[in-house]
């Protein structure tokens, strides 16, 4: 390969090629020139007029966007020296001035390493010497992390601020119109993407600039069919792949248009709908709880596409949504090292409670402890591959993740007879209490058709006679009191809906459950607090 890189730190430390998944190209849309740069493929001209990024203030364009990242990929390489390769942090909010530099970075041939805005400076340290991190593009308004990390890690040499009190912005529009965007090569390094895990040293998922395309060329075209007069939105942070295709590939590639949300809450939703008309939402369920409580279904209505994923969507979320909204949630998983959503079902064809079928492109089978396809209702681990996969970044943990060419996602699921997937549960958060394999996500599903459960985590708690046993984390629902009867009456209510032996035996009352800065649930915080 005639990589277009001058700094190759990245390609040199990619797992061996043995070491990856398989990349099966099973739809014809997915061979893509051999020469290929994913900024200048999105921004290629064809939307030029078509408004492209809802501000507070103003809407860009495309030819506005591409203008305006053009700039700032002179300013990456005239002004802070980048050279093909770099890897270059993206610190910031979802605003339009970070999607303007996250295109400006891949523009120049650099290698994205976005992060999320809330991550403090011994966080953002770690990443930037993993990836060995030379340039950045921060928000000046969470610069403050990034200069410390600065000085704790000199592989950082150059450090630019951009928005309120930034200096980025005046000097992009001092340099001329134009910029010759680098002849990278398809399989040349586009974006490290840091895993949101709750232990542990982070993991770089490693991704291509073809693989930027093909999230876009499968789930987004195959499953949501942007259209040019969408306006997608959604919560998650550009720096969770997740947000960087649901809110930034998926409508740009489509000709369609978005609006960020830098503070994420029910009530920036609505501001997106009211004034801007989203019609796409992305988030996770945890916000599509808070938009329900939150009674603003009239809001809601002009949506017609909703997407979940970041945690497991529980059927009683999605049946209510579809009540209140007439909109069927589109339930999806993917990962960080997978890019974006490998199954999912069009919302005509889901079914409530399960994440739906590989979507095309991909291939899916549960599997057991040799790898060998389990059949329809059985529980074991999740195997997929497809045209993206898992290729960590000098990580010992790839051999686990790829096993005979499959990406093993530490999920445990089960498929049923029409070929629909159901989330169980992480591999190791499966509950065994006596014998018996009880799956969390089944029984907190059980916990939330209760009125008084506002959110629940169940996890496994160490038991002397059972091993272990179901013990429930509970946010009880405004004005209602956390106490001995309420316990009895959760515990009856689980075992008049599930076998009875997967009750919650323990019940905890939380003022909030703990939380990654994405969202997830942090079940790993709860079973420390049982041992």
């Amino acid at each position: 390969m005639e990589t277009a890189h001058v700094d190759t730190f990245a390609s040199d430390h990619l797992p061996p090629r043995a070491q990856w998944p398989d990349l099966p190209l099973t739809l014809p849309e997915l061979r893509y020139p051999e020469r290929l740069n994913a900024a200048r493929e999105l921004l290629d001209g064809r939307f030029a007029e078509r408004p492209c990024i809802h501000g507070r203030e103003e809407t860009w364009t495309y030819a506005g966007l591409r203008d305006r990242a053009e700039r700032v990929a002179r300013v990456l390489v005239d002004d802070m020296g980048l050279v093909p390769g770099n890897r270059v942090l993206l610190h910031g909010a979802n605003t339009p001035e970070l999607v303007v530099c996250w295109f400006a970075i891949l523009l120049a041939g650099g290698v994205v390493v976005a992060t999320m805005p809330l991550l403090r400076a011994r966080e953002l340290g770690k990443v930037i010497a993993k990836a060995e991190v030379s340039h950045g593009l921060v928000d000046a308004r969470v610069a403050a992390a990034a200069v410390s990390a600065q000085a704790e890690q000199p592989v950082l040499r150059e450090l630019l601020a951009f928005g309120p009190g930034g200096e980025l912005e005046e000097r992009a529009a001092a340099k001329p119109a134009g910029f010759e965007a680098v002849e990278t090569h398809a399989e040349d390094v586009a974006l490290i993407a840091f895993t949101s895990g709750t232990t542990g040293l982070p993991k770089g998922c490693v991704h291509l600039h073809r693989d930027i395309l093909a999230t876009c060329d499968t789930f987004a075209a195959r499953i949501l069919e942007p259209q040019p007069a969408d306006v997608f939105t959604g919560t998650a942070p550009i720096a969770f792949t997740f947000g960087l295709g649901a809110l930034v590939l998926f409508p740009i590639r489509f000709g369609a248009s978005l609006v960020p949300i830098a503070q994420p809450s029910p009530d920036g939703i609505v501001e997106a709908i009211r004034c801007h008309g989203a019609t796409t939402l992305s988030t996770a369920p945890t916000m599509y709880r808070g938009l329900l409580r939150a009674g603003v279904a009239e809001d809601l209505a002009r949506l017609h596409t909703c997407v979940s994923a970041g945690e497991p969507l529980p059927a009683a979320v999605a049946e209510q949504w579809f009540e209140d909204t007439g909109v069927r949630i589109v339930d999806g998983i993917g990962s960080t090292e997978m890019l974006h959503i490998f199954i999912a079902a069009r919302a005509e064809h889901a079914k409530f409670g399960s994440v739906g079928t590989p979507v095309p492109g991909y291939e899916a089978m549960v599997v057991d402890a040799e790898m060998r396809p389990l059949s329809a209702g059985t529980v074991g681990r999740l195997a997929v591959r497809g045209p993206t996969g898992c290729r960590y970044l000098d990580d010992e943990r790839q051999s686990s993740y790829v096993v005979d060419g499959w990406n093993l996602t530490g999920d445990a699921f089960r498929v049923d007879e029409d070929g629909y997937f159901f989330f169980e549960a992480r591999t190791d958060d499966l509950i065994v209490s006596s014998g018996y394999n009880i799956s969390p996500f089944e029984v907190e599903t059980a916990l939330l058709e209760h009125a008084a459960v506002a959110e629940c985590a169940v996890v496994a708690d160490p038991d002397e006679e059972r091993g272990h046993v179901v013990k429930a984390y509970v946010v009880v629902a405004e004005g209602v009191a956390g106490d001995g009867a309420l316990v009895q009456a959760l515990q009856d209510h689980v075992k008049a809906r599930i076998a009875p032996y997967k009750y919650p035996r323990r019940i905890e009352w939380l003022d909030a459950l703990p939380r990654t800065t994405t969202g997830k649930l942090q079940r790993s915080v709860l079973r420390t607090k049982g041992e």
